[in-house]
């Protein structure tokens, strides 16, 4: 059985089929882990001078798709920063966009998410990342690609995120489910990594998200259907989607996408927000 929008994910031989009809955007960012348990977040750019797919233009999801007024990391910023983004990058409201990123495929569905959010009708993941498209015998560049702006405009889509306020609201509400995509260690609050409070949020169900992936590809359709429903994902009438910083839950929620669940938000804040707040509850254990 095929995915419900398998129009969302694009494999490297089709895209190296038809490179120049697309814009195809590397988001990659280089987290480093820290010595008290979290991580740095650098852009990628010096990663995608050293070898990016051909015609490829970089997405700097750090510095250019994210609030940087915001002490939270990866924050939603103004629709319109994102519209005049996408124009620069040469993209239109007919344009198909293709997205990839090194190591962590999370960083391509989270510029996946805004695309999406923001009314693009034509993006697409490349599944298995840069890994996958090298895999595959094709070619990497060094040189650089500019195109003529493009005439994005942008129809978003609010319920595409949560907030704070929605995730509240949602704590015992049997219409919504709020589902943590960090690891179960993580999850109970048992592992090493903390966003200062550990655990997760009251009533929230756990599904790691490199448990949705094979070799660093979405798993078929008849896998992600069976991890979904076994966390009544696909049968709840909403669903949130949270991590540490907004960016693995966007693995998650992608896979509902893919399977179609339609009313998937997410929670943009994430335990970054969420935990250092003490007047919002937490909990431990699984």
């Amino acid at each position: 059985m095929a995915y419900a929008h398998p129009e969302y994910l694009i494999s490297p031989d089709e895209l190296a089929a038809d490179l120049d009809g697309r814009r195809v955007l590397d988001a990659t960012v280089i987290f480093a882990p820290t010595p008290d348990g979290g991580f740095s977040v650098e852009s990628g750019l010096a990663r995608f001078n050293e070898g990016h797919i051909p015609g490829a233009q970089f997405l700097d999801l750090v510095n250019d798709a994210s609030d940087t007024s915001s002490d939270l990391g990866f924050t939603l910023p103004p629709v319109a920063q994102l519209e005049a983004l996408f124009r620069r990058l040469g993209i239109s409201n007919d344009t198909e966009v293709v997205v990839y990123s090194r190591e962590l495929i999370a960083l391509a569905t989270r510029a996946w998410w805004l695309l999406h959010y923001c009314g693009h009708r034509h993006a697409r993941v490349l599944d298995g990342g840069l890994e996958a498209w090298q895999a595959a015998g094709h070619p990497l560049s060094t040189e650089p690609a500019s195109y003529p702006p493009g005439d994005f405009k942008a129809s978003p889509k609010p319920s595409r995120f949560a907030d704070r306020n929605d995730v509240l609201a949602a704590i015992g509400d049997p219409d919504i489910r709020t589902v943590n995509s960090l690891s179960p260690e993580d999850f109970a609050g048992q592992g090493a990594f903390t966003m200062g409070r550990p655990g997760h949020i009251p009533g929230s169900v756990n599904l790691f998200f490199a448990d949705l992936l094979e070799d660093g590809r979405f798993k078929d359709e008849a896998a992600l259907r069976q991890a979904l429903d076994a966390k009544g994902l696909l049968a709840a009438p909403r669903v949130i989607n949270y991590c540490a910083v907004g960016v693995t839950a966007t693995i998650d929620a992608f896979a509902c996408l893919l399977c179609g669940q339609e009313d998937v938000a997410l929670y943009d804040g994430s335990l970054a927000e969420w935990a250092r707040d003490e007047s919002l509850p937490m909990e431990t254990g699984r």
